[in-house]
């Protein structure tokens, strides 16, 4: 199941009752912390959604402009979904080495496949801009100043609320993007589609990267 990171971070904070059930915008997070810690939730809004400190939003990488990644090592070492590395797992197979079908595992950082064009994002920072728009600002002009806001920044202008607001998400882009690990299909692809939708789940749907 591809999930944008905001998708991914907003569904972590979606509350039962009916009358306020959803997802919602990590920024916008603190205007529900106390609702959430009354129902046992222990975080603070800062450990989901901090600027200045490390947050939540910090472990969460957008994948390859569709997927969601965690980071699990102190080294860049993150896993996402097989379906997501699927592309890049194809793009390394052949007959000789058919990753697909067996799998692939890097034994040391030199047998780490790179990958032209596939990169992850970190979200940086967001911020609602439906004033600057209105007060005539372009979509491209908050753009480019964001990402001249530091090295590797990408930047983009996402509606939300049926297009009643607009909000800037920055993030940090990495374009070093090595396969490290695979199953094999038999087990990343265990149940095809219609087992992606279903749960409990019974494959093994991940990859490292």
């Amino acid at each position: 199941m591809k999930r944008t990171l905001l998708t991914l971070i907003c569904s972590l904070f979606a509350l039962a009752a009916s009358a306020d059930e959803g997802m919602w915008l990590p920024s916008l997070i603190s205007q529900r912390i106390d609702d959430m810690r009354a129902k046992g939730f222990r975080l603070t809004a800062e450990d989901i959604y901090s600027i200045n400190k490390a947050s939540m939003k910090d472990a969460v990488v957008l994948f390859d402009g569709g997927c969601t990644g965690e980071l699990i090592s102190a080294e860049g070492l993150l896993l996402t979904n097989h379906h997501c590395g699927y592309d890049a797992i194809q793009s390394h197979s052949s007959v000789e080495h058919d990753y697909l079908t067996h799998g692939f595992w890097a034994m040391s950082r030199a047998q780490e496949l790179p990958n032209e064009k596939l990169n992850v994002k970190f979200l940086v920072r967001m911020e609602e801009v439906t004033d600057r728009l209105a007060a005539g600002q372009t979509q491209e002009e908050i753009v480019r100043r964001a990402e001249a806001e530091g090295k590797g920044y990408k930047a983009a202008v996402e509606q939300m609320y049926y297009g009643n607001q607009q909000f800037l998400f920055v993030y940090e882009q990495f374009d070093d993007v090595r396969l490290v690990a695979a199953p094999p299909s038999s087990i990343g692809k265990f149940g095809g589609d219609t087992d992606n939708w279903m749960w409990p789940r019974h494959t093994g749907d991940f990859s490292l990267f």
